[in-house]
């Protein structure tokens, strides 16, 4: 008789990648944490991007329009839309085709990289995603419709997402701070500063714009390490 198949859910799948990568790495680096609560590191760039309110998709996508699904990104629940904006800044200069990124938001928010802001003209600062007071604005474009922001460019601050067993792999808090050592050919970097970002089942994951990216030829990095601020540095492998 022709037993049938287990099915398995994403999550399930996901967590034996997990053990199986981590069953490789250096046993001293688990700090017993067990293996099951922690995430392989991955380092990802983050490209400019725009989210939006419900009511600026209505706007911008015409009357009852909500956000379709493109891709799932990395972290569950969070995707690339198949709608694009177009960015407006002061020099009545454009950035066409900006991706959208669900699910919605309480604000509207655009992050670019510092060569973007350059191009369109704007002064924006370098924010925690979601800290958008007293930024600047622009104005959106899209099929249906033309939407003016007041406040909401900014530069997103590199950041790392970390679960529960990630903080206590590396010995930190929410908020707290690292860096990020990259290994590529010919140029080997550090990132300072990287603000540590927790939440439940979170993936480790860090974020970094085009233009670092860019810097640190991360297409081609060999390894690369999360260090804590301090002369105790915890690692783990890409």
């Amino acid at each position: 008789m022709t037993q049938l198949a287990t099915p398995y859910s994403r999550n399930d799948v996901e967590r034996v990648v997990r053990d199986v990568l981590l069953q490789h790495l250096d046993p001293a680096q688990s700090n017993g944490v067990p293996s099951s609560t922690r995430n392989p590191l991955v380092v990802n760039i983050s490209a400019r991007h725009v989210h939006l309110t419900d009511e600026h998709v209505e706007i911008l996508f015409g009357k009852g329009a909500q956000l379709e699904i493109q891709k799932d990104l990395y972290q569950d629940g969070y995707y690339a839309a198949t709608q694009t904006v177009a960015v407006v800044g002061p020099r009545r200069r454009m950035l066409p085709n900006v991706r959208v990124l669900g699910p919605c938001r309480g604000d509207s928010q655009v992050e670019l990289a510092f060569t973007d802001a350059i191009s369109l003209g704007i002064d924006i600062p370098v924010r925690i995603s979601g800290d958008i007071e007293g930024t600047p604005g622009c104005v959106l474009v899209g099929p249906e419709g033309v939407v003016e922001l007041k406040q909401g460019v900014i530069r997103a601050m590199r950041h790392v997402h970390m679960g529960p067993g990630d903080l206590e792999h590396y010995g930190i808090q929410n908020g707290d701070r690292m860096d990020l050592r990259i290994e590529s050919p010919g140029c080997t970097t550090v990132l300072e500063d990287l603000v540590v970002r927790a939440g439940e089942n979170i993936k480790l994951e860090v974020h970094i714009d085009t233009d670092e990216g860019n810097a640190v030829n991360l297409d081609d990095a060999t390894n690369v390490e999360l260090l804590k601020k301090s002369s105790d540095a915890c690692s783990c492998r890409k």
